[in-house]
């Protein structure tokens, strides 16, 4: 299952994490639908009925919208199907935060959203996990390994790629940017890598009218080898740009093809976290400390979880800025809890609400 999620980066940042390339080559930023950026919160502990970024196709809201132009909205974890008949969504009798992919089919409230294409990628830092013990439950935290291993979508004239010596290459100067639609030079993202999840959503309207209401559900599969002694269930993610695309092609992709994509994946690491995230209240940085299972003390930093604290305590959101110069990076590690070290532990950083 997945029932907690952090999201931490601002609005404009998540712009930027998830940047992906046109038919045409172009790199572009999705830009927010209209007034959603204002309604997305960063959390360290985002919890079911809280509202979360989502990635999907642009066709979703103009059918004229040329094919492979995506959007971001934010839209409240808990699928409410559009025939929902109440005039509050409270009253849903059944929880929609988790799809299993294997009944997708056999339920009118996920089958009906999926025959339609309403495909979305659910974003997020990473997500929260318990692992049953003898008389309590220990928390981890799920995610990408923070490598940013250098993809076939990159231009290796305008790309940082990541070497084996961890070595940061900066573009030539003459090199030609790609640029955002407004004109804007587009760099490479070099903060924290989003993990994407594979979700269906839809748009449900009061019965007796009123602003529509756009929900989602985050699709599961069987945990992989590597998180199956946490939990045996995990989300169905997409990893790198092409299966993204594909998922959110639903023009080009038929909905049969596009399951295809729902599977275990052993392509993300973990770390345990403390108790104080058990209570979704609590949003602050030691939602994703790293602890000692043994001694309960803080472990030794590895090259993931030091970026993410890095990147945490940089400064307010706010006041994050992309790189524009070549700067060099602290050499990355296959395997994680690392970058996060120096992400949580700044004095400058301000606690976020949801």
């Amino acid at each position: 299952m997945c029932g907690r999620t952090a999201c931490t980066l601002a609005s404009d940042e998540v712009s930027r994490a998830c940047s992906y390339r046109d038919r045409g080559g172009q790199r572009r930023r999705p830009r927010w639908r209209d007034g959603d950026a204002d309604k997305y919160r960063p959390s360290y502990n985002k919890s079911p009925q809280s509202t979360s970024p989502v990635l999907l196709s642009q066709r979703h809201f103009d059918k004229d919208a040329p094919v492979d132009e995506c959007v971001l909205a934010s839209m409240r974890w808990g699928l409410v199907p559009a025939w929902f008949k109440e005039n509050d969504p409270k009253k849903m009798q059944y929880s929609t935060n988790n799809c299993r992919s294997e009944n997708i089919l056999e339920k009118k409230t996920y089958k009906d959203p999926l025959i339609k294409g309403q495909r979305c990628v659910i974003l997020a830092d990473g997500f929260y996990e318990w692992k049953r013990q003898a008389k309590d439950k220990q928390p981890f935290f799920i995610y990408f390994p923070q490598t940013q291993e250098k993809t076939e979508e990159d231009d290796p004239a305008t790309s940082a790629g990541n070497k084996e010596d961890s070595e940061t290459v900066c573009p030539p100067e003459e090199a030609s940017p790609d640029l955002t639609e407004g004109g804007e030079a587009l760099g490479e993202w070099t903060g924290w890598k989003l993990l994407t999840m594979a979700g269906l959503f839809d748009c449900w309207t009061p019965p007796g009218g009123g602003e529509p209401l756009y929900t989602y559900s985050v699709i599961t599969v069987s945990a992989s080898l590597n998180l199956e002694s946490i939990h045996d269930r995990m989300p169905a993610v997409l990893d790198g740009e092409e299966e993204v695309r594909r998922w959110l092609d639903f023009g080009e992709v038929k909905s049969l093809d596009a399951m295809k994509l729902l599977q275990s994946k052993n392509s993300l690491t973990f770390h345990p976290v403390s108790s104080l995230v058990n209570n979704s209240r609590n949003n602050s940085p030691e939602c994703l400390q790293p602890v000692d299972l043994n001694s309960k003390k803080e472990p030794k930093p590895t090259a993931s979880s030091k970026m993410m604290m890095s990147w945490l305590t940089s400064s307010a959101p706010s006041k994050r800025k992309e790189p524009t110069t070549c700067e060099s990076k602290e050499e990355p590690e296959s395997k994680s809890t690392g970058a996060l070290h120096e992400w949580l532990q700044g004095a400058n950083k301000k606690p976020r609400t949801k």
